[in-house]
């Protein structure tokens, strides 16, 4: 299987290939939907995998979803944010996060994530082999509280917003829950060498 990066704005979304099936991990902002639904529309779509419930990485994904006629997937633990940011309000550290989440609140607040029709939810240890993907659920909480991960083929780990990569790798320099998401990071860490795929900047290697 291949990762293959659709890069919006600021934000990253996913392409999981499985030779001619695909599915996507995070949908992007609406104001990259042709871009993002050009590269999905290459593939025989399965299914749409979302890290967490915030507008720059599921936005779109109603939009695809209706148009592919497939699932969408994601934590119970962030449903209340189709509802509301204000829901899970956000803190930040440091000086980058501190800009980026100035950058943010206003578009969180205003953006309406709309709820998929067709979903389901997923936790740890969950598979995705019945749509074809050797692939399974990490939890991450700490950035929301339905936080996931996707670990592909136990090489490649798509993290959502766990961990950014703005200027360096890092732990996420937003968070609605900073002792959650420093055990989510920790955790990250402990499953060794994969290639990190980051909701904001380049892949990496976890060493």
């Amino acid at each position: 299987m291949i990762v293959q990066r659709i890069k919006g704005k600021t934000d990253n979304c996913y392409l999981v290939t499985n030779g001619s099936s695909a599915m996507l991990v995070d949908t992007a902002s609406g104001e990259v939907y042709d871009q993002v639904l050009a590269e999905c529309s290459k593939y025989d779509m399965k299914l749409i995998v979302l890290t967490h419930v915030h507008f720059d990485h599921a936005e779109n994904a109603a939009k695809l979803a209706e148009h592919f006629d497939i699932p969408v997937a994601f934590h119970p633990a962030d449903e209340e944010l189709f509802v509301s940011y204000d829901k899970q309000p956000l803190r930040s550290y440091g000086l980058v996060g501190k800009a980026v989440l100035g950058m943010s609140l206003k578009v969180l607040r205003e953006t309406e994530v709309k709820k998929p029709a067709k979903f389901f939810y997923v936790r740890e240890g969950d598979t995705l082999n019945e749509y074809g993907f050797d692939a399974k659920i990490i939890e991450l909480p700490g950035h929301t509280a339905g936080s996931i991960g996707v670990d592909v083929e136990g090489r490649d780990l798509i993290v959502g917003d766990a961990l950014d990569n703005w200027i360096m790798p890092a732990t996420g320099h937003l968070y609605s829950d900073k002792d959650a998401l420093k055990k989510s990071a920790a955790k990250i860490r402990a499953l060794g060498r994969r290639k990190i795929y980051y909701g904001h900047g380049k892949p990496t290697l976890n060493s």
